[in-house]
């Protein structure tokens, strides 16, 4: 085939997203997949284990209930089903991106993909390769799952997020190595339904390269949820037996031996730029990563790169964005248009409470200049307490002289929704000024924003 334009390699968020954007300007184009579409987001990773958070979330808020008057009696989970409605979900997903390639006339093709000279080479089910001829190649074949040594993955009792998706089996205890996103959020939802889970991170706070105080009120969270957790301690060594594994960590005292059904490894994540054939085109890499310019132009002409396999932020949305900068760089629409500004990206975690931020951290603010910081707990708040979930704050994190925002960091419920107003006023370079003059409904939780923003200016009203 080569009357293309463009060859996509993969069909998660990055490739599926670019590969649309590309039919719209008028480029014939073809998305190549080694599974389903919709990538590791859609299948094996946010969609799925979303739907299990929501579970986890009502499970616990309908066991809870009594205290506001709602008593569920003889509840229990059937994680079987939370399991098997999370793959339909995932698989639901799937179908809806096939439709939208029929739909723009996007060709899926199925196989492994590998770049070479004038398109791609894809490989099915051993036969000889099938050649796509484009002038332009889109590399988005995202990330898998990191491990550490002496933490090898078996699949039944040491686990990462890929085979935690899948398995039916509740356990009845997990070490979660890792509390970043991903083992937060599987900490929370193995604690809800009634698991002991001990969460493992060898850095000072939880969620670490998100704002410190983020990080502290989520431990201070999840120690009332039951979740026992480890900061400052280093995963040692981990001996399998006949009831799980043992697992030796180590902080600033003697080494500890914690003892657990099943281990969670969630210590990130590495691009998946094995056999692409980056290296024989001269494809410059750095640690595994593809090097990019802000258009995601690669160092061979014609190929460009996004997502995951890119980085630094390994975001589904970022992969988005950048899939659409590319294609319409290749396109001849961008007229010098910027690169993505990644301060302008917003990071989601979706345990309970939620966590969101967006912009700079008040450490990173302090190292460009004098700051003045808003903090609005959610307990003041008429809508949080109403619904019963007072957990949490909106920190805002402003210029001291103009009162631009620079960052805003939130814990608690709902907050992954609001982060979008905090990612519009760093768009349109917002002020507390702004944001207080902004009127907010009432009784919402985004009143927390501009209270913090009112904070920030030591107006606060309920504070």
């Amino acid at each position: 085939m080569s009357d293309l334009n463009l060859v996509v390699v993969g069909a998660g968020p990055g490739g599926y997203v670019a590969a649309i954007r590309a039919a719209q300007l008028g480029l014939r184009t073809a998305v190549v997949e080694q599974e389903r579409a919709g990538g590791v987001c859609g299948n094996w990773g946010c969609i799925p284990s979303k739907a299990i958070l929501a579970d986890a979330e009502l499970y616990r808020t309908m066991r809870d209930g009594a205290q506001r008057g709602v008593v569920a009696d003889g509840l229990r989970p059937d994680f079987t089903r939370v399991v098997a409605r999370s793959r339909e979900v995932a698989a639901q997903q799937a179908r809806g991106v096939e439709s939208l390639f029929r739909k723009h006339r996007i060709q899926l093709v199925q196989g492994r993909g590998t770049l070479v000279t004038g398109g791609v080479d894809v490989m099915r089910d051993g036969g000889a390769p099938e050649h796509l001829g484009a002038p332009h190649v889109l590399l988005a074949t995202g990330s898998r799952e990191r491990t550490l040594p002496g933490l090898e993955v078996d699949g039944t009792v040491v686990q990462t997020s890929r085979e935690a998706l899948e398995d039916p089996r509740l356990p009845a205890s997990v070490v979660v190595i890792g509390g970043g996103a991903v083992g937060v959020e599987f900490a929370f939802a193995y604690a809800s339904f009634g698991a002991k889970v001990t969460l493992v991170e060898m850095e000072g706070t939880l969620l670490p390269g998100m704002d410190v105080d983020l990080g502290r009120e989520l431990q201070r969270a999840f120690r009332k949820q039951g979740v026992e957790v480890l900061v400052g301690h280093r995963f040692e060594q981990l001996a399998r037996d006949a009831r799980g594994a043992r697992v030796t960590v180590r902080g600033e005292a003697e080494p500890r031996t914690l003892e657990a059904e099943r281990v969670l490894v969630a210590v990130g994540r590495s691009p998946l730029s094995d056999d692409l054939g980056l290296e024989p085109l001269g494809i410059r890499t750095q640690r595994g990563f593809v090097v990019v310019d802000p258009m995601m132009r690669t160092s061979v002409p014609g190929t460009f790169a996004i997502g995951d396999l890119v980085g630094p932020l390994l975001l589904a949305h970022t992969a988005s964005e950048q899939g659409v900068i590319a294609v319409e760089t290749i396109a001849g629409r961008r007229d010098g248009a910027p690169g993505l500004d990644v301060s302008r990206v917003p990071m989601c975690v979706y345990c309970q409470p939620e966590v969101a931020a967006v912009g700079l951290t008040e450490a990173q603010a302090r190292e460009h200049g004098e700051v003045k910081v808003g903090k609005f707990p959610f307990r003041a708040l008429g809508k949080a307490m109403a619904t019963g979930h007072s957990e949490g704050f909106v920190k805002l994190v402003a210029g001291a002289r103009h009162g631009e925002v620079l960052g805003v960091h939130m814990i608690g419920h709902g907050v992954t929704d609001l982060i979008a107003e905090a990612g519009l006023a760093r768009t349109l370079e917002a002020t507390t000024h702004e944001l207080r003059d902004t009127v907010h409904a009432h009784p919402t939780l985004a009143e927390a924003l501009r209270e913090a923003a009112l904070a920030a200016e030591g107006e606060a009203v309920n504070i």
